[in-house]
Parts: structure tokens; sequence; C-alpha cells
């Protein structure tokens, strides 16, 4: 099983995004994702920053995907993911149709976790169209994967978001600019403060969502690492962690550790419990509840009366 480093999802200064992957070569991560794909107005990076950024990566043996825009708002911005899917060096994660569209016929793609596959038929047509991974969708529980696995391609590849804020919708408007009564269009790009983007409380002062620009996330950040074992007999190759700000080497050497079965499971058990502060993780969905909700190991029961979703493509 390999560990992947999904996109940056927030809007960090260009010299954080350079320490960040300068510090990333060192790491035990095999598969880095690389690009902007949540707001087409953060622009502090452009493509030929990110190819320069990629080409470091790859010099330091790691193995680069270029991750392109979920929602697609101008004409535009569909010129610049033809750029991206049309580059002659890098492979491509497809969050979107229209990056299906584009790339069918051109190279073998990554499917991401924003293409709806719910069902071994769209995984099987997807397939067809060129992916060689899919990433599942995040709303998708263990015993939903399993059966879809069981009837997918055998050399078409499996990746699980296993760690970080799960990017829950994308709105075409600006979250962060309405908090502080500006328009979109001239949001003054204040999520750049905001490093891992703002919390929403309930009444009770609960963690329900976290904002980031026109991006609605999870409340606390998803934590899989107690079912890395479970994935590894479904056959799952790839786990993604999604970059955070502080702290992400030792999530990524975790991994490894659990991964490789050179830590044991006490100590990753006492790692959740040290890191959490109360109910700070989630992993409903991959049990099959409610995607806030957190089960510790010890404590899971699945819910196997759940029906997978019949929906086929986005």
């Amino acid at each position: 099983m390999k560990i992947s480093l999904g996109p940056i999802q927030y809007f960090w200064p260009a010299q954080q995004v350079y320490s960040f992957y300068e510090q990333v070569k060192t790491w035990p991560v095999d598969i880095i994702y690389l690009g902007e794909n949540v707001c087409a107005k953060r622009r502090e990076l452009k493509l030929d920053d990110w190819i320069r950024i990629a080409d470091e990566l790859t010099a330091a043996g790691k193995q680069v995907i270029l991750s392109t825009m979920v929602l697609l708002e101008a004409d535009s911005e569909l010129s610049r993911l033809k750029r991206i899917c049309e580059n002659r060096n890098y492979k491509i994660e497809a969050n979107d149709l229209s990056a299906v569209y584009i790339l069918n016929g051109i190279k073998r793609f990554v499917a991401g976790p924003h293409i709806n596959i719910y069902n071994v038929n769209t995984l099987n047509l997807l397939f067809e169209l060129g992916i060689y991974r899919w990433v599942m969708p995040i709303e998708l529980s263990a015993q939903a994967l399993e059966k879809i696995l069981a009837d997918k391609p055998d050399e078409l590849e499996t990746e699980v978001f296993a760690y970080g804020h799960i990017p829950l919708s994308f709105s075409a408007r600006c979250f962060t600019a309405r908090m502080h009564n500006l328009p979109k269009d001239q949001c003054d790009f204040l999520c750049k403060h905001d490093q891992q983007g703002i919390s929403l409380y309930t009444q009770e002062q609960n963690k329900l969502f976290n904002i980031n620009g026109i991006q609605l996330q999870s409340g606390v950040p998803c934590n899989l690492i107690e079912a890395v074992e479970q994935m590894q007999v479904l056959g799952v190759d790839v786990v993604r962690l999604s970059p955070q700000a502080n702290g992400m080497q030792t999530v990524v050497e975790m991994f490894q550790g659990a991964i490789n079965k050179t830590i044991s499971k006490n100590v990753i058990e006492s790692w959740t419990s040290e890191h959490a502060h109360g109910n700070q993780w989630c992993n409903g969905y991959w049990y099959g509840q409610a995607g806030m909700d957190w089960q510790p190991q010890n404590n899971v029961k699945v819910d196997f009366s759940v029906e997978t979703p019949v929906n086929t493509v986005k």
C-alpha cells in the first residue's frame, strides 16, 4: 500500500507552498497531487510554478500528478484546464467530467474523489475512458467499497481519502467573502489568512463544518489510520492524506508505520486519542454511519443494511 499527499485545499502564500514541498521531498510519501482545485481565483502560483515544483519532487523520487478544478464557472477556467490536461510530462487527476472529456484518448488519468463513482458500472465506464486509478467518493462505506472492488478490472488501482478535513461541497458563492460582507469578485483573498479554514459551531459549541472559500468541509478531520489494516485486506492500493499547516510529517510517519506494521496498535490508539482533544476526528462514512461520527476501532459496529447509492456519473 502506498501513501499519497492530496492537493493543498487551502490558499497558502506561495512561499509557504514552496517550503512545504521542500520538506515533503524527504517524507515517506509515494504520490503527490499538485495544483489548485478549489477556487480559480487562487492564482498566486501559475501552472509553470506547479510544474517547477513537480520537477523537483520527481527528481526526489516522488510520483507527481496534477490535480484539476472541481467547479468550473468560466471559459477561461476551461482553457486553463485544457492546458493542464495537455501537459506532456505529468498525469492528471480529473475532478470534473470536463477533464474526463479532454483526457479521453490523450492519456490515462486518475478519477478524483469528486467524480461520483458509486457502482462498478460507472467505474468500468470510466476505465474504458482511460482511468488507471480511482479515488473512492468520500461518503462511501467500507462495505460499499468491498462490493465495487469485487467486480472491478484487476489492473485498476483504488485510493481512499484517509486523513484530513473532508471536502463535502463546492458553491458558486464564497462563504469566506460572505462572512466578511464582501462580494465574491471583491473578496480581497481573505481566505489566505485562514491556514486551516474557518470553523462553524453548533449551539452546543461542537465543530460542525469548516469553511474554505467556496468549499465546505467536515468540521473535524477524517482519520482512518485505525482502518488501514482493513483497507489492506480489501485491496486498497493508496491512502490519501490531505495536507495541513502543522504536524503533517508526523501524520505521514504514523500512517507509514500502520501500513508497514512497524508501529503497534496500542501506539496508534494512543496517538489517535492523544490528538483527538474530545471529538476532534471523524470516520463515520467509512463505517456506514453519519460522516461526522467518530467510532474508535474497538467500538465499531458496521451497519450492513445501508444501501449503496445508485447515482452514476457527476
